[in-house]
């Protein structure tokens, strides 16, 4: 069993729809909410990689963690992105979203200057320590371009406003010595889908998911399910989104999840430069893992 005050299950990093203008889309999006809580997923990411937040103004970011959390109302928990490669700007964000009313604060580790690893501890450090609200450290050296070491999260979970990782190293080995050392206070939660079942059933304890988007129902089944013990549903679960955990990354996230969305008739499907949409040659592809995983029709 998991400790209840951890931050458990399934954790959508939800999408930002946007009109053919570019402008934020409030009133699709506020629908994205209420639809991914009626389905089950336990918590919302907006203004992450998902939410296209590296194209959006300070001021679109706020108003993105403003309409999640009201529209939310308190039933589930929102995470918002607040990273950036400044710690002193990623600071000033942490108070925005704190004021916007997000109840936790996810931090990447900040890329494109690769700090070493004494660097990333000591921003770290600086942003918890000025943060009012708690912070989901998220490790995704992908996009970074540096990981964090397992030595360097557990360090950093010394920090009492420290309660959670995203874990998007794609390294299980990594991921089970930050699980075996933990503190109790510290959730350790997959950022990559296909690991969901794996991760938690070295003892982690959810999914921050892309593919929840468009197939929330099912993702937070799938974790509920693992959390649980119920390998075998999990599994099954597991093995039915297979060909859509490909899918939604043929091409750079989240231009596979907004073409879904969009087929879905949930959204538009309008990204922001340099982003442009999914390559139309790869929707039949992604239609079929749509059908599979069941998420078309809904």
């Amino acid at each position: 069993m998991t400790d209840a005050k951890l931050l458990t299950g399934c954790f959508t990093a939800i999408v930002t729809p946007f009109r053919p203008d570019g402008s934020f889309d409030e009133p699709a999006f506020r629908k994205l909410v209420d639809w991914q809580i009626a389905e089950g997923v336990n918590g919302l990411v907006p203004c992450g990689s998902t939410g296209e937040a590296a194209t959006m103004s300070l001021a679109e970011r706020v108003a993105v963690v403003r309409a999640c959390v009201e529209q939310a109302a308190g039933r589930v928990p929102v995470i918002a992105g607040a990273g950036g490669s400044d710690t002193m700007v990623a600071i000033e964000t942490s108070h925005a979203m704190a004021e916007a009313g997000a109840t936790h604060l996810l931090h990447s580790s900040p890329a494109y200057s690769k700090p070493p690893q004494r660097g990333i501890i000591a921003h770290f450090r600086a942003v918890a320590d000025a943060a009012r609200i708690p912070i989901v450290l998220y490790n995704v050296p992908g996009r970074t371009a540096s990981n964090m070491e397992a030595a360097t999260t557990l360090a950093l979970s010394e920090h009492p406003n420290i309660v959670a990782v995203k874990e998007a190293s794609g390294n299980l080995q990594q991921v089970s010595e930050i699980v075996r050392a933990r503190p109790a206070h510290l959730a350790v939660l997959s950022g990559d889908d296909p690991l969901t079942l794996a991760v938690v059933a070295a003892g982690g304890h959810g999914i921050v998911s892309v593919v929840s988007n468009a197939a929330p129902r099912a993702m937070a089944q799938l974790t509920a399910a693992a959390l649980s013990g119920d390998v075998a549903a999990a599994r099954r679960l597991h093995l039915r989104l297979t060909p859509f955990f490909a899918a939604a990354f043929v091409e750079t996230n989240p231009l596979p999840i907004k073409a879904s969305l969009a087929m879905m008739g949930r959204i538009g499907n309008v990204l922001r430069l340099p982003l442009v949409p999914m390559d139309p040659a790869r929707e039949p592809l992604l239609r079929e893992a749509l059908a599979a995983a069941g998420a078309l029709g809904q």
